[in-house]
């Protein structure tokens, strides 16, 4: 049976933690873990979430977690996963929560041989699109146009002039266990994933957008609208690598308006009708790789 709000676990395994009201990353820690219960062990590198979910002498994690280095995520994991196999323990869950830049940059070197040994692992990445812990500064996971303390905007440049890193596809390219993408404005497609993750043996790494309202420059009580909108105008989109194959998830009937997602968000005032143009035909271009190469679910 599929998870909803009404068969999720209600315990709570990630609370009275110090993220900003509106936090997207928080909520996808907290539903991931409720999907994984008290038998995940978590991994979280230097970032947002090991900022506001460690505060001595306040643990805001219920079942056990630990702060790895910013670069180790998913090498940490390997050495948890390996410990408690070789102890005979098997009613767990090795699980990493890492931003888009300890996942995209920093991280990537220790993901890649994770995958490449096919550890039974389960990777999310929680992605916010920037550095958020540390000042918004840009990240490889940045989309184009984004305003950041490192790609300002100004007379001659309008924000960030690289396109966002595929890292779904890049991990589905070390033929992986299991791959997907998500977005916590779909939350019951989030948590099926999760679940689906945790019963698959080897690496399984699941990318999730969750937007933030200090580095987006959105209100606090529209995350979700946000996480939503992403997917529904295209820019981003949910699908599954698996056996080899991918798959769409959800194809939107007609996309909504780009324009209208991004001037919506501080982030992108800069941005002029050209650049609008170009972002939107980015969008059309890759989803007319997506319905050539992808199996529409």
């Amino acid at each position: 049976m599929s998870l909803t709000a009404k068969t999720l676990n209600e315990e709570e395994f990630f609370y009275g933690h110090k993220a900003c009201a509106g936090c997207g990353g928080s909520l996808a820690v907290r539903i991931a873990l409720k999907v994984l219960g008290e038998g995940a062990i978590a991994v979280l590198p230097a970032g947002c979430m090991s900022a506001v979910g460690f505060n001595f002498p306040q643990l805001c994690f219920g079942n056990n977690a630990m702060i790895s280095t910013f670069a180790g995520t998913a090498s940490m994991l390997t050495g948890v996963e390996a410990g408690l196999r070789a102890q005979g323990i098997t009613n767990f869950h090795a699980v990493g929560f890492a931003g888009d830049g300890g996942t995209a940059d920093i991280g990537i070197q220790a993901l890649s041989g994770a995958i490449d040994r096919n550890d039974n692992i389960l990777y999310i990445c929680y992605d916010n699109e920037a550095y958020m812990n540390t000042g918004i500064q840009k990240s490889s996971l940045t989309p184009f146009g984004a305003k950041t303390t490192t790609t300002p905007a100004g007379k001659n440049i309008r924000g960030n002039l690289r396109p966002k890193k595929n890292m779904f596809e890049i991990a589905a390219a070390h033929g992986i266990a299991y791959a997907a993408t998500a977005s916590i404005g779909f939350l019951n497609d989030f948590m099926n994933k999760v679940e689906k993750a945790s019963k698959i043996k080897g690496t399984k790494y699941i990318h999730v957008i969750a937007p933030c309202p200090t580095g987006w420059g959105t209100a606090t009580d529209e995350t979700i609208d946000f996480a939503k909108e992403i997917v529904e105008c295209g820019l981003w989109y949910l699908a599954e690598y698996e056996n080899e194959e991918f798959i769409l998830n959800y194809k939107p009937t007609e996309f909504t308006d780009v324009e209208a997602y991004l001037r919506n968000q501080s982030r992108f005032a800069q941005l002029t009708d050209e650049d609008i143009q170009a972002v939107t035909a980015s969008r059309d271009k890759k989803w007319e790789s997506i319905l050539k190469n992808y199996k529409v679910n």
